[in-house]
């Protein structure tokens, strides 16, 4: 491989989510600069190299960009093969970006993998499908949190899904309602997709608010419209015949 530096998409939760190429490229690491939210059990694929935690929440940086910059190009200049190991998908607000940049700046040539996103394994985990034949056919996927505090939301998709919900779900329902979104439309909110102990909850615009405390502190994705509304063929199945699903309606 040409590359000094891979990018890998470890998906959304468990280490079993993460792509055939992305585990055969943590088997070449040599140091691997890992986020938060992966999972401990990756360190099984890659067990000789230098792990560095570099992981941040929200915006309190436990590690700042600037710092994660400097840090690939250091190790990639000192000759070593360096894995980039982000959470869910790392195009899908994971900053790719920024170390693209600073990568290119080095001259330092680096690949990317993508992997599974957390809105995919929240529609998986709720048996939700983001696209529906004739009634869903655009999704649009939104950052909950912004450093200004402002809340976005087009209105323009079928289906919006929204990142980083978990602490403003009270205030997304406020300014769905403010776009014109009927205060009835479905909302399926899941937090830690992908988990074992991942948690999904049914709501409407209006009872939004109150999903705030059953997925506190948790890492959340909220799904509204099209892509949140409940499969009617699998609402008639009896308990015994309907694909198993831990589900709460509030």
């Amino acid at each position: 491989m040409s590359a000094r530096v891979l990018f890998i998409g470890a998906g959304p939760g468990a280490a079993d989510l993460i792509t055939l190429r992305g585990v055969r490229g943590l088997a070449q690491a040599e140091v691997v600069l890992f986020d938060a939210l992966t999972d401990p059990a990756l360190r099984e694929f890659a067990p000789h190299a230098r792990w560095i935690h570099v992981g941040k929440r929200g915006f309190a940086d436990s590690t700042g960009q600037a710092t994660i910059n400097a840090l690939l190009v250091k190790y990639a200049n000192e000759g070593a093969f360096v894995v980039r190991l982000k959470g869910g998908d790392p195009s899908i607000f994971g900053r790719l970006e920024e170390e693209l940049e600073a990568l290119a700046a080095a001259g330092i040539a680096c690949e990317v993998v993508p992997g599974v996103t957390a809105a995919l394994a929240a529609a998986a985990a709720s048996q939700r499908p983001l696209t529906r034949r004739g009634g869903g056919r655009s999704v649009s996927f939104t950052t909950a949190m912004t450093k200004s505090g402002a809340l976005h939301t087009s209105g323009s998709a079928d289906t919006e899904v929204f990142y980083m919900a978990g602490k403003q779900l009270a205030a997304l329902s406020r300014r769905l309602i403010e776009m014109h979104w009927p205060s009835d439309t479905p909302v399926s909110v899941v937090s830690r997709a992908g988990w074992p102990d991942q948690l999904h909850s049914d709501h409407n615009i209006a009872t939004l608010p109150r999903a705030a405390m059953l997925h506190a502190g948790r890492p959340t994705i909220v799904t509204v419209g099209a892509g949140a509304r409940a499969l009617t063929e699998v609402n008639a199945l009896s308990p015994t015949d309907a694909c198993a699903s831990r589900v709460e309606t509030l």
